[in-house]
């Protein structure tokens, strides 16, 4: 950065920055008037967004008022996306059949820029960031300041720093972005909205990468946000999140509006109701299960990353047999992905221990991988659905079948029988109500929900024995999650074994026969589904006993 240039005063800009975005003002502000009593900042009077062969949007009506936090909710394929687009200036006016109005006046937007400039800001899961730039640098990302044909570095650090602090955001103006987790670089990016006067944030999955603690801390400062009048548009799967936080819920199904909800006279039962478009008599749709004989035992393991490092799962024992569910919690870094990647040979150096699959010994890696367990029937359905479970650029036919191709292979020369493969991979397409138009859809363009179906899908055609299910209803609506219990059920009672790792406690109770907590790469006990408790599931997960009982 230049050297010697003359330095403005923070007070220099104060007056300056509150001026053109009063949300940012530091002063008390009094309490926000009853969502009900406010104006709407933003509203669409019967939206239609027509695609060819799809209506995706079907006279949707919706409005935003300042100073709110409105939650719009619905299954994978709701609508919500395309909505979000429509406002953001990505579809549009003349696109789409209805009217858009900001501030009580007709929007015609062209261009993102048009919605930009009306105040709207969108912020995805992809963060628009620039990891080799600073933190002032992407706050002002194509409006820097400038002194004559150059930028003005100093001023844009000022302003910066004042940006953040009125947001108390402990950054450096000066560090790079590339240095920084996903909750302070979505910070940096509602920092960046607000300084070019947005008056109305829209927010798609915001917490799907972050920690709970960035979850707390974005979640505050969305709240002193709507204090301050900005308004909000909150999209989340997490309805823990959205009861926390919004003032209002509009849930979307099939494309419609089907209702508007003041969130403190409603409950989750009636969101998830209107949602799925049907009575939810349990959320958790676990059926009574006869456990048979063991077909995975563990017994002493212990493993390290890696040759020659010190050990991170230490002296694990476990059991589950068959038509079982066997539950495995714990807090992050506990150890429960890693443990089922090396029972499946994809992770780590044994140290000791033994692993039996069906009365057999599993070797580890290197004799024993992910080939040879899936041979020996163990299938593992990944955490990480994008990156391990699929390939977004084939269709749904190639990768319901990839894991399974040598039971469609002709012998004794390698070539593949297709026609078995496609009437195997059209029997799963049905089974599984996978929602595109054939086998030939590419992957990619599917909801997180019907692309989890896929990959459930593409385990099942290996004929295991036992299945691994590492988070698998992570990032998928409430209707999709059903379907997924559904489909533990439909293993179990085939005689199948299902080991089920999960991060939501509620889930993890729900669905498994009994549960493993993992705490620090330990065993920190074992329950029955009729003695588990989350203040016991908890205690065990920390590594203490509990001292008290809140399961009533």
């Amino acid at each position: 950065m230049p050297q010697g240039w003359h330095r403005f005063t923070l007070n220099h800009f104060h007056s300056n920055i509150m001026a053109t975005n009063p949300a940012l003002s530091s002063s008390a502000t009094p309490s926000p008037a009853p969502a009900g009593t406010r104006e709407a900042i933003l509203e669409t009077r019967g939206i239609v967004k027509r695609f060819p062969g799809v209506v995706a949007l079907k006279n949707v009506s919706f409005d935003l008022r300042a100073g709110e936090i409105h939650a719009l909710c619905g299954e994978n394929g709701a609508g919500k996306s395309t909505l979000i687009k429509l406002l953001s200036g990505l579809w549009p006016h003349g696109s789409y059949e209805g009217e858009l109005l900001v501030r009580g006046k007709t929007a015609e937007f062209a261009t993102s820029a048009d919605a930009q400039a009306a105040g709207i800001a969108v912020i995805t899961q992809e963060l628009a960031l620039i990891d080799e730039m600073t933190v002032a640098e992407n706050i002002f990302l194509g409006q820097a300041p400038q002194r004559g044909l150059w930028v003005d570095w100093e001023t844009m650090e000022v302003r910066a720093a004042q940006y953040l602090k009125q947001f108390q955001v402990d950054m450096d103006p000066q560090a790079l972005i590339g240095t920084m987790g996903v909750g302070h670089k979505q910070m940096v990016e509602i920092v960046k909205a607000l300084s070019r006067n947005s008056a109305i944030l829209i927010l798609d999955e915001p917490t799907a990468a972050l920690t709970d603690r960035e979850t707390e801390a974005l979640l505050k400062r969305l709240k002193d946000l709507r204090d301050r009048g900005l308004a909000c548009i909150y999209i989340s799967h997490r309805l823990e999140e959205v009861f926390a936080i919004s003032d209002r819920i509009t849930i979307l199904r099939d494309g419609s509006t089907i209702t508007t909800l003041n969130t403190r006279e409603t409950d989750r039962h009636e969101v998830i109701r209107h949602m799925v478009g049907r009575e939810l008599g349990d959320l958790f749709p676990r059926r009574a299960s006869h456990p048979g004989k063991p077909l995975l035992s563990v017994r002493n393991l212990s493993a390290a990353p890696v040759r020659g490092a010190s050990a991170f799962l230490h002296d694990i024992s476990l059991e589950v047999r068959a038509g079982e569910v066997l539950g495995i919690g714990g807090l992050m870094g506990a150890g429960r992905t890693e443990l089922l990647m090396h029972i499946f040979g994809a992770w780590g150096d044994r140290l000791s221990g033994e692993v039996e699959l069906c009365g057999k010994s599993l070797p580890p890696a290197p004799v024993g991988n992910p080939g040879a367990s899936l041979k020996a029937g163990l299938v593992l359905v990944s955490e990480d659905r994008r990156r391990y479970g699929v390939i977004l650029e084939q269709p749904i036919g190639f990768n319901l079948s990839l894991a399974s191709l040598d039971k469609f292979s002709r012998r004794p020369i390698p070539l593949l029988d297709q026609d078995r493969e496609v009437v195997e991979c059209s029997d799963y397409f049905k089974r599984l109500r996978v929602k595109a138009n054939s086998l030939e859809t590419i992957i990619g363009g599917l909801s997180g929900g019907n692309q989890q179906k896929v990959v459930l899908g593409k385990a099942l055609m290996t004929n295991p024995k036992v299945v691994f299910l590492d988070e698998p209803t992570r990032g998928i609506d409430v209707g999709a999650k059903l379907e997924v219990y559904e489909f533990v059920n439909t293993l179990t009672d085939a005689g199948m074994a299902v080991v089920l790792v999960s991060s939501e406690l509620p889930e993890l109770m729900g669905m498994s026969d009994r549960i493993i907590m993992l705490n620090n790469g330990h065993v920190g006990g074992e329950f029955s589904r009729e003695e588990s408790t989350p203040e016991k599931l908890i205690a065990a997960a920390l590594g203490h006993k509990p001292s008290f009982d809140i399961s009533g």
